[in-house]
């Protein structure tokens, strides 16, 4: 029984879906984007789109609530956004871009060079006495998250300082370390 997908889904003001042989489309003042299904039946009417499956088989009980998901991540993207925050903890740390190159200074030989999808909007905050934080903002959930995770790849969080990349405001375990 997936709790998720029985919800409708409401389309605000100023977005527009279409379904069409499994590929749903949505369109918004931030964009477009577009997604397949399989497996399920997605139905828009009275400004709202309602997710259903046609039996109880196990895969269609996963996909069900998935898809919901889905749809409502592209409708939420299209007219809001979405926003992820990291931040660079560490002495000598530093972040800067050109257009959609950015370049970070983690601690290496070299500084890391890396070109950011046109979607994804990149913006870089370095204030005196405080962490540099790399801003992105997309209205494409799954491609921000996938960025994100790419630059806090690069210098994860070690439990010992706290040194490296981590996204702003998350809590990391630390470790007592050597104790006299």
């Amino acid at each position: 029984m997936s709790r998720i997908g029985k919800n409708p889904i409401v389309i605000p003001a100023g977005v527009t879906v279409e379904v069409k042989e499994g590929i749903i489309t949505v369109k918004g003042k931030n964009g477009q984007l577009t997604q397949e299904f399989s497996d399920i039946t997605v139905v828009v009417e009275d400004g709202q789109v309602l997710v259903s499956r046609s039996s109880d088989h196990k895969d269609h009980r996963a996909k069900h609530g998935l898809y919901r998901s889905l749809v409502n991540n592209m409708i939420l993207g299209v007219s809001e956004g979405f926003t992820k925050s990291l931040e660079l903890v560490g002495v000598g740390y530093r972040a800067s871009n050109q257009g959609q190159k950015l370049d970070l200074a983690l601690g290496f030989s070299h500084n890391i060079v890396l070109e950011i999808a046109p979607e994804v909007v990149l913006e870089t905050i370095s204030e005196k006495g405080k962490n540099p934080i790399v801003k992105l903002t997309s209205f494409d959930k799954q491609l921000l998250g996938q960025v994100a995770a790419k630059i806090r790849g690069f210098r994860k969080p070690e439990p010992y300082k706290g040194k490296g990349v981590k996204f702003v405001g998350e809590v990391l375990r630390r470790k007592a370390g050597k104790s006299a």
